[in-house]
């Protein structure tokens, strides 16, 4: 069985991920001081107490799943003797899962990934005034729909495709009053539903360009290195091991489309029949499903999901 690890993105944090992992395993909790040390403060703190909104803040949220992917993925090679080099053909991650990709194939360390994540986070979030931006789920459109509902919104303003998350799911972002344009043209050609996203900023279009160089600057100063796996890039649904080209993929997925179901189905065509969501949630294996026929998907995120991975190893 040929397999995938993947690392969810913004949305899929929860108040109180990760903190029986870190009660029930010292090699979790090792992460989460790791993440609070390059902090210089206790998100971890914030993660397993809350309050909620203050681990929604994109500052926050990016650093915290990537710490809880890379705390489970720590377990895995611990308890389960999992090890990415031998057992996995591909990793991903959808936008800020990428960053968790990364660090789990040994681009860079954990410290590295929080404060590359901080950075990302606060320059997403200053990179358009509160209100200017909007995003919105179009459901029930493919992609080039999608795509073409966007370009006709736009108007000469910003709509572009922000996610091809797949099963004709796609987020447009952009100016707020061409993405509400957006919304009524979906209505139009079908969508079943259409309606604008709780988000903070409009992320992955033309308005984040501020914050693509802030992220130009910062990655210039980590020393990337050659992931042991291949990471299945957002922006080019391929894979991915030259550092050059990760630094690249990583300051142009900052405004380009997370190009998910591509990637998925890259490594379905590549022979992986099984994908495994590290960290929080199961946004991903829902995606999956939708996008790779006869794919297994499984999510590992707590220590009863520990304790089955480890034992469907040893069956196998």
């Amino acid at each position: 069985m040929t397999v995938a690890f993947v690392f969810p993105g913004q949305g899929s944090q929860t108040v109180g991920m990760g903190k029986a992992l870190a009660a029930n395993f010292p090699a979790a909790q090792a992460v989460f001081s790791e993440v609070d040390e390059a902090l210089g403060e206790k998100l971890s703190a914030v993660i397993f107490e809350g309050p909620a909104d203050k681990l929604t803040l994109t500052e926050n949220a990016q650093p915290a799943l990537m710490a809880m992917s890379l705390a489970t993925l720590r377990v895995l090679q611990q308890e389960a003797g999992l090890d990415l080099k031998r057992d996995a053909q591909f990793v991903a991650g959808h936008s800020l899962g990428e960053y968790s990709a990364l660090a789990a194939a040994g681009a860079f360390t954990v410290a590295e990934a929080a404060r590359l994540l901080r950075t990302r986070g606060l320059a997403m979030q200053k990179a358009v005034p509160v209100g200017v931006g909007a995003m919105a789920a179009l459901l029930g459109l493919e992609f080039d729909v999608a795509s073409a509902v966007a370009a006709e919104a736009a108007q000469g303003q910003v709509c572009q495709a922000a996610n091809d998350n797949g099963g004709g799911q796609v987020v447009v972002s952009g100016d707020k009053a061409a993405v509400e344009r957006a919304v009524e043209i979906a209505k139009g050609k079908g969508a079943k539903r259409a309606m604008l996203l709780p988000v903070s900023a409009p992320f992955h279009c033309a308005l984040m360009q501020p914050a693509a160089a802030v992220m130009a600057q910062a990655l210039a100063q980590v020393s990337v290195k050659p992931p042991v796996v291949p990471v299945v890039a957002n922006v080019l649904a391929k894979p991915i091991q030259d550092p050059a080209q990760i630094v690249d993929a990583l300051v142009k997925q900052v405004t380009g489309t997370v190009r998910w179901r591509e990637c998925v189905a890259a490594m379905a065509a590549a022979g992986v029949t099984r994908f495994v969501e590290v960290g929080a949630g199961k946004v991903l294996s829902g995606l999956i499903k939708r996008i790779a026929d006869g794919a297994t998907t499984g999510a590992v995120g707590t220590p009863e999901d520990i304790a089955a991975f480890k034992a469907a190893r040893a069956n196998n």
